[in-house]
């Protein structure tokens, strides 16, 4: 288990980060994203588990870093990406924590994706 800096301040804000042991897929519009069987989920308080992929397996071409930035205080300063398309880009699609905070390391060099913005797929066997 992880758990972030903040967590002393706020002892019930819980943070776990678990490996995936199944195949994950992320597609836009039908393009293959990400492919991975090295996802880590991350569990943080009551909010719904977010599938971070390590870049290694991320199609970073397919991805445009935006000048969005946002800080978690439990994590550390996020970065996005938007998905580049023939048309142009479509609004961000995934975050990084490019530099988190030391109990985070485990997310660094990862992405997370939005599921209202992109398929995550889960393969079994």
């Amino acid at each position: 288990m992880v758990m972030s800096k903040a967590y002393e301040k706020f002892p019930q804000h819980r943070i776990e980060v678990d490996e995936e042991r199944v195949q994950v897929r992320v597609t836009h519009m039908g393009k293959l994203l990400a492919e991975s069987t090295r996802a880590l989920n991350l569990h943080e308080g009551k909010y719904p588990v977010v599938v971070y992929i390590p870049r290694e397996d991320v199609s970073m071409d397919r991805l445009q870093r935006t000048e969005e930035s946002t800080h978690c205080p439990f994590k550390g300063d996020a970065c996005y990406f938007a998905c580049r398309d023939v048309e142009g880009t479509t609004p961000e699609v995934a975050w990084s924590y490019e530099t988190p905070f030391d109990q985070m390391a485990v997310i660094r060099d990862h992405l997370a994706f939005y599921a209202d913005r992109v398929q995550i797929e889960t393969i079994s066997g």
